[in-house]
């Protein structure tokens, strides 16, 4: 049983930056990765970003360098930077517990958040 909950979304002009938060609770961080995705309105999931246990990070090249992803074991909590804001990250975002396969597909993870709405406008 895992349960992730994301915060820090809201409205922000196109330049600005926010820093969501993922909140975990229940038997997670052990030994798997905690990873970033978004919806955009009519749009498929997709993955953003994706750290490990130990730190280590991979991000989608559609970001280029403007998100940072980031933990807290201690306090079983992963944060994404963005900074740069483009109209076009405009996206509910979500935090999602890995389960196993490859880190690019939604369908290897087992436990969502509700979402977080970022909203960037122009």
């Amino acid at each position: 049983q895992v349960q992730l909950v994301e915060s820090g979304g809201g409205l922000v002009q196109a330049g600005g930056s926010l820093r969501l938060s993922c909140a975990a609770s229940g038997r997670t961080f052990s030994n798997t990765a905690m990873a970033w995705f978004r919806q955009a309105p009519g749009k498929e999931r997709e993955f953003v970003a994706v750290i490990n246990r130990s730190g280590g990070s991979t991000y989608t090249d559609f970001l280029k360098g403007r998100f940072t992803i980031s933990s807290d074991n201690a306090k079983n909590t992963v944060y994404l930077q963005m900074n740069s804001l483009k109209p076009e990250d405009t996206a509910v975002y979500y935090c999602a517990h890995h389960r196993g396969g490859i880190y690019f597909s939604r369908y290897s993870y087992d436990y969502w958040g509700q979402g977080t709405q970022v909203t960037v406008s122009s």
